[in-house]
C-alpha cells in the first residue's frame, strides 16, 4: 500500500489523494455535461451524496492497493482527477478528467504523465491501458503524447448517456518508454 501522505508534483500541479472535503468540488466539476458526458461511470446529474461516496470508496481502494486516484490541484483548488485503477496482472488502467475551465492548457498531460510515471516507477507495473470516448479526440491526443498506442475501438456502457457509446482503447508498455 502507498501511504496517503504521498504527493506527486508537476510543473504547475500538485496531485494528492482525494479528501472528504473534495466532494463538493467534484459536484461542481461534474455538473458540467461537457465533462460528465466524456466519463463512463459518472452519475448524472451528480449529487453531493454520490460524490462523497465516490471519495470514500476510492479511499478504501487506495488502502487496499486496488486503485490510486489523485486530486489534481492548481494553487490549492481541485481542478480534476488523474488515476490508476483496475490494478492486476502487471498492469492497470489510467484515467483522468478536468474541469472544463482548465481544458486545453496542458494540465491533463501533466497530471496523466505524473500518474503514468507513478505506475511504472512506484508500483512497478509493466503496462497501462486507457480509453476515451470516441467523441473526445483531445483525450486521445493526451494519451498519444504520453506514448500510448491505439489498439482498437469498442462500445461500452456510459452511465451518463444511459447506453453504449464508442470508446477508443490505447495501451502503453513500460518498455516503450
Amino acid at each position: 500500500m502507498i501511504d496517503r501522505s504521498i504527493r506527486l508534483t508537476t510543473e504547475r500541479l500538485s496531485l494528492r489523494p482525494f479528501e472528504p472535503d473534495d466532494a463538493s468540488r467534484l459536484v461542481e466539476i461534474q455538473s458540467n455535461w461537457n465533462v460528465t458526458r466524456m466519463l463512463r461511470l459518472a452519475p448524472w446529474p451528480p449529487t453531493l451524496e454520490a460524490m462523497a461516496e465516490w471519495v470514500d470508496v476510492h479511499g478504501q481502494e487506495w488502502r487496499a492497493g486496488e486503485a490510486y486516484r489523485f486530486a489534481c490541484t492548481l494553487e490549492g483548488q481541485v481542478i480534476g482527477c488523474a488515476d490508476i485503477d483496475a490494478i492486476g496482472s502487471g498492469g492497470a488502467e489510467l484515467g483522468y478528467f478536468f474541469d472544463e475551465a482548465h481544458w486545453g492548457k496542458g494540465y491533463a498531460r501533466e497530471a496523466a504523465g505524473a500518474v503514468r510515471d507513478f505506475a511504472f516507477q512506484t508500483l512497478d507495473l509493466d503496462h497501462l491501458v486507457a480509453g476515451h470516448a470516441a467523441e473526445n479526440p483531445a483525450s486521445g491526443k493526451v494519451l498519444e503524447a504520453l506514448g500510448f498506442r491505439y489498439i482498437g475501438e469498442v462500445k461500452k456502457f456510459s452511465r451518463p448517456h444511459g447506453r453504449d457509446v464508442p470508446y477508443r482503447l490505447l495501451r502503453l508498455e513500460r518498455a516503450w518508454l
